[in-house]
């Protein structure tokens, strides 16, 4: 009789234990999968998004970052490889942009489409392509000038440079004060 009295407190140990490693593993959150933008300036940023998904070309803004801080623009797992960023320096004036042209406009948007920007009523705004190697998840960090990698043009025959281009690359560009303020609110 006492061999079961053993067996049963070792079986019910081994449950107990079962549970404890499914509840466990229940309570154990997956690794999560975002785009973020981290804004490593002394200065105030605002950042615009374009990607392509099942339904065609989306552009998407804004979403303002404090200086020194980093913002979850997409959430969950990346569906394309490329993603084009825009970003403005609220405080000194200048942008991150470059050759890949999508629609935007000052207020926060969700755009559809990247052709007539102009004729549909929105500014056409030069976005610098990020590669993800379609990683799951990415982060893009905006530094000062020359803390900047080089830009690389996008290849010939891209649709998003259809249009000769108008700005620099990747690189802040400091054009002097903004003649606009770009307004918006963080999204999402």
């Amino acid at each position: 009789m006492r061999q079961g009295i053993i067996f049963r407190t070792a079986a019910g140990a081994l449950l107990l234990a079962l549970v404890a490693l499914t509840a466990l593993a229940a309570s154990a959150s997956p690794a999560e999968a975002n785009f973020r933008l981290c804004n490593n300036t002394s200065s105030r940023v605002g950042v615009a998004i374009g990607y392509k998904d099942a339904q065609g070309w989306t552009t998407e803004g804004w979403w303002n970052l404090p200086s020194r801080t980093c913002e979850t623009i997409l959430k969950g797992n990346l569906v394309a490889r490329y993603y084009y960023v825009y970003a403005v320096d609220y405080d000194r004036g200048g942008e991150w942009m470059g050759q890949a042209f999508m629609c935007t406009r000052d207020k926060e948007f969700t755009i559809r489409g990247i052709d007539n920007c102009l004729a549909r009523g929105y500014d056409r705004t030069g976005f610098f392509e990020v590669d993800t190697g379609e990683q799951s998840t990415w982060t893009v960090q905006l530094t000062e000038t020359s803390e900047q990698p080089p830009a690389k043009p996008l290849p010939t025959g891209n649709p998003l440079s259809a249009m000769p281009p108008t700005g620099a690359g990747a690189t802040p560009v400091p054009p002097g004060p903004m003649t606009q303020p770009r307004a918006g609110s963080n999204r999402r």
